[in-house]
């Protein structure tokens, strides 16, 4: 703590102790000149003087250099470079709109910001959305979550689901933010489709590990998706029409130039795809399955140094099933599960200086899910009536202040405070029961659990400081407070990521970062099910916390057109959390009775990604060598075993290749060690002779000590565009599992009646799945 504190105090003196003499600041916004979204990480540099920075999440810069005359120079890769003269005398204020370079076969670009060699953080990858469109899909439906699971260090669940685990980490721990919003459960279809639509997203950027100070909350990742602002330019739109979902995005301005929306809907139909097959059979029953979402955001041009942004987004599941028998009792039965979120955030840019820039957010955020069911019986003249409608879910409201301050270029400052007030409510049953003719009535709630509240808070502070030409590093401390039921848990968490160029290709880097989670996920599954339940810390359930050390080298090749990553991460867990054996959402009594707490987790291993970010050809090779352990006093006589996504061997291959403007391919391939998992070693029948009877008693030996087999895969897709008189048609054509590879689901011991002894056998899910997706951009 001593030494924590000392860190925060040079900080502050860091930031007291400015000052610049002689010297004049340029500060402004950088936007695409065609659309007028302000965008992230330009290169702005005095190329004379070799110092520059780069634009925040809201297209602001601030550099203070002295007085000089200098070549002021603006570059993302993909945009012209624009270049000024400048004799600065005096702090000036520039806003630039790049245009996008015009070359014949454009190219798709991986990122946009300052080199891998030149960042100080490691463990952050950024994928840009039109190479998230060019890859292969299941169904034709593109999937951010997807393609953040081809990604090193990241694996994904079970076979076709969108969860991602990473580093060894649960589900729960990975905090995923929509345009700064908490987003509690990003699935859709049982968990083979994410929430996110990428036509209305703009960036999307994953942090593994070398925190900075301003995240928290999680152990494991932060997983930041910005949506799109709106062409504030011109009016546009999109649609697109695939085997199970459409969707269509509009967006312009309101104002031009001043004020711009973006609107953005999707909806499966399979629903009404099944309701004739469904009908057709005549026995009464119907039923389906559908989910929607619906991503809307405005923002408004108050004055050059104010601008609001409103956003929104909602998402619904909806499975559906009754039977009615009107030919004999007038019987009826009606089943419904339903899960969705819906969250909001508005946000206020400031400018209080040319060097102190501010955002101010106020967020919502809610999701829930509950199961339905009912029933009615006629007969002797009585109608016998039963209801069941279980609920759960977890409701947010948070504010939130960050600050930018750039004196000089040497140090590039953040900080701010948040506080967020959670509402959970872990579970509650509505029952009803009408049985006349036993004068039987029950209308009555059983809560299982009670409503929690919490209030969530941090400060942090961080500097992203270059003490020469060489060396750079990110200091910073995250301090938090979690309060519930009078219980108080305080947090100082060090952060440090340091970076050295040893030459012109060259760069080595480590970092530090200390995590503590407040909220848990209890889940049964791999496949994100909405019966996952979120609940806090408590007086019984302490909070979870990380301590994570990493290293990396890293190298461009070929002025930058390759650039080659090779990473070593150590991390543990205290106080992990997991349901007890048999334990479940509906185990009906308070979740505090169902799980074992107090566990210990460590993960560790090796990650080496090589990409390609220039040319006609893009795309990376991402290889993972990992090990994951987890240890609870009551799970496994105590002893250490492998966490269910232990996976020793991942590799990733992902390549888009433009041949013309109007033909473009992707091709991806994944292998994967297989799953760990709890199965049956032996089994005998108690003998007879001795007066024992009853059923066969497995053993199963260690916890998850064999491996499913391997998992592979191949992707294929094809891109044909054709310009047309009103804008762009393109035609998606894919193939999913190309050479249908029986990947394991899940696999279960049954009799093989040929040869009478127990067989392992395998369920697989996906053989080879063809695609066809329509879409026109006007």
């Amino acid at each position: 703590m001593k030494n924590t504190m000392r860190l925060l105090g040079i900080l502050l003196l860091i930031i007291t102790t400015q000052v610049v003499a002689q010297n004049h600041t340029i500060s402004g916004y950088v936007e695409d000149a065609s659309s007028g979204e302000r965008m992230v990480g330009v290169n702005v540099v005095a190329k004379e003087l070799s110092l520059g920075t780069t634009t925040n999440t809201f297209g602001f810069y601030s550099i203070t250099l002295p007085e000089s005359n200098f070549n002021f120079e603006m570059s993302f890769i993909g945009y012209k470079v624009s270049s000024q003269e400048i004799n600065l005398t005096e702090s000036l204020r520039i806003n630039i709109a790049l245009e996008s370079e015009a070359v014949e076969l454009s190219e798709i670009t991986l990122i946009g910001e300052e080199s891998i060699i030149q960042r100080t953080q490691s463990s952050v990858i950024e994928v840009p959305v039109q190479q998230i469109k060019s890859m292969p899909a299941l169904l034709g439906e593109v999937d951010v979550l997807k393609a953040i699971q081809l990604l090193p260090g990241v694996q994904s669940g079970s076979e076709g689901t969108s969860g991602f685990y990473v580093r060894g980490g649960g589900p729960d721990q990975n905090l995923i933010l929509l345009d700064g919003v908490p987003v509690y459960n990003a699935s859709h279809l049982f968990g083979f489709f994410s929430v996110f639509n990428a036509d209305a997203i703009k960036n999307v950027r994953l942090t593994k590990g070398g925190f900075p100070a301003r995240f928290g909350g999680r152990l494991s990742s932060v997983l930041e998706i910005d949506m799109k602002e709106g062409n504030i330019k011109e009016f546009s739109g999109e649609t697109s029409i695939g085997l199970i979902a459409s969707k269509m995005t509009l967006q312009g301005p309101i104002v031009k130039d001043k004020a711009s929306f973006i609107v953005s809907a999707r909806r499966t139909y399979l629903d009404v795809l099944t309701q004739p097959f469904i009908m057709a059979a005549g026995d009464g029953t119907r039923g389906g399955y559908y989910f929607y979402d619906l991503n809307a955001k405005v923002n408004y041009t108050i004055s050059d140094k104010n601008r609001l942004y409103l956003s929104t987004y909602t998402g619904d599941d909806r499975f559906y099933a009754s039977y009615k028998d009107g030919l004999l009792s007038g019987d009826k039965m009606k089943f419904g599960l339903g899960w969705g979120n819906l969250t909001s955030s508005l946000r206020w840019n400031h400018l209080f200086s040319d060097k102190l820039f501010s955002n101010t957010t106020l967020t919502f955020s809610q999701y829930k899910f509950n199961i339905t069911a009912s029933e009615e019986y006629t007969y002797d003249g009585f109608k016998d009536k039963y209801e069941f409608d279980y609920y759960s879910g977890i409701r947010d409201w948070g504010f939130k202040m960050d600050f930018d301050y750039l004196p000089n270029p040497n140090h590039y400052i953040k900080f701010g405070a948040s506080n967020t007030y959670h509402t959970f409510m872990p579970g509650q049953l509505d029952l009803f029961i009408s049985e006349p003719q036993y004068d039987e009535y029950v209308d009555t709630s059983f809560v299982f659990s009670d409503r929690l509240y919490s209030h969530d808070a941090f400060v942090y502070i961080e500097d992203d400081i270059k003490v020469n030409d060489r060396f750079k590093a990110n200091i910073g401390v995250h301090a938090s407070l979690f309060s519930v039921k009078g219980k108080i848990y305080p947090s100082v968490q060090p952060r440090l990521s340091a970076r050295y160029l040893i030459n012109e290709n060259w760069s080595a880097k480590m970092s530090y970062a200390e995590m503590q989670q407040n909220v848990h996920l209890l889940t049964n599954s791999n496949a994100g099910l909405p019966t996952d339940i979120w609940v806090p810390s408590t007086d019984k359930v302490k909070p979870q916390s990380s301590k994570q050390i990493a290293g990396a080298l890293s190298r461009i090749i070929k002025d930058g057109v390759y650039e080659l990553s090779v990473e070593g991460y150590y991390k543990t867990m205290d106080n992990l959390i997991s349901y007890q054996e048999g334990s479940s959402f509906m185990s009906f009594k308070d979740w505090q009775e169902t799980v074992e707490t107090g566990g210990q987790g460590e993960s560790y291993g090796l990650e080496v990604f090589l990409q390609k970010i220039k040319g006609k050809t893009s795309g990376w090779i991402g290889y993972t060598l990992s090990w994951a352990n987890r240890r609870f006093d009551n799970i496994n006589f105590g002893e250490w075993y492998s966490y269910k996504y232990d996976r020793r061997h991942d590799i990733s291959v992902v390549v888009s290749h433009k041949f013309s403007e109007t033909f473009d391919m992707g091709v991806t391939w994944v292998y994967g060690t297989g799953n760990a998992i709890t199965f049956p070693l032996a089994n005998y029948t108690p003998n007879q002779e001795l007066g024992y009877y009853g059923n066969e008693i497995e053993y199963y030996g260690e916890r998850n000590s064999t491996r499913m087999n391997a998992y592979h895969r191949l992707d294929l897709g094809a891109n044909f565009h054709k310009k047309k008189k009103n804008g762009i048609r393109t035609t998606s054509i894919g193939l999913y599992n190309a050479y249908s590879r029986k990947n394991p689901f899940f696999v279960y011991l049954d009799n093989d009646w040929d040869t009478g002894q127990k067989q392992a056998k395998q369920i697989s899910l996906f053989p080879i799945i063809p695609s066809i997706t329509y879409n026109f951009k006007f």
